[in-house]
């Protein structure tokens, strides 16, 4: 397994079509959610993700402060229905807080979290920081992880 971290620019052709087609098969398709995927915040984002033998099987964005809020971000996390139940989504959050922490020098990341991955994220030190309510029918809570609990597992 090979992992890349990306920005818009650096993403070839098929690369920037196989995220946005897997994005859309889980958000779209699989959730059964119609809503704009592609909502003008990639050309200011990075781009990490894990490929297998041409496949890309994890991914998720990582947004810079400004971007979707004035704390850096985390989104459109997703692991490929195939690939699911074998540590990659631990993997996959573990690198993009990695990657805000060392190569971004952030101290603070916010995210929309869909409700019921709720402790999934707490395991990451994420504490909530909303209710719950509903962002294109799926219940979600937004999330804070900051200073000494930006420490990944």
């Amino acid at each position: 397994m090979k992992w890349h971290v990306k920005n818009f620019n650096e993403l070839t052709n098929m690369e920037l079509y196989t995220l946005l087609k897997e994005r859309t098969a889980v958000f779209v398709v699989e959730q059964n959610c119609p809503y704009l995927e592609v909502d003008g915040k990639d050309t200011e984002s990075y781009h990490l993700f894990a490929e297998k033998e041409g496949e890309i099987v994890a991914y998720l964005r990582i947004l810079p402060p400004g971007v979707s809020y004035p704390e850096a971000s985390l989104g459109r996390i997703l692991v490929k229905k195939e690939w699911r139940g074998q540590g990659l989504a631990e993997e996959l959050v573990s690198r993009g807080i990695d990657y805000l922490k060392k190569e971004l020098n952030e101290e603070v990341i916010k995210i929309q979290a869909q409700n019921y991955l709720r402790k999934f994220y707490q395991s990451f030190g994420f504490q909530s920081i909303s209710k719950v309510y509903l962002e294109d029918n799926i219940p979600h809570i937004d999330m804070l992880l900051k200073g000494d609990r930006l420490e990944t597992k």
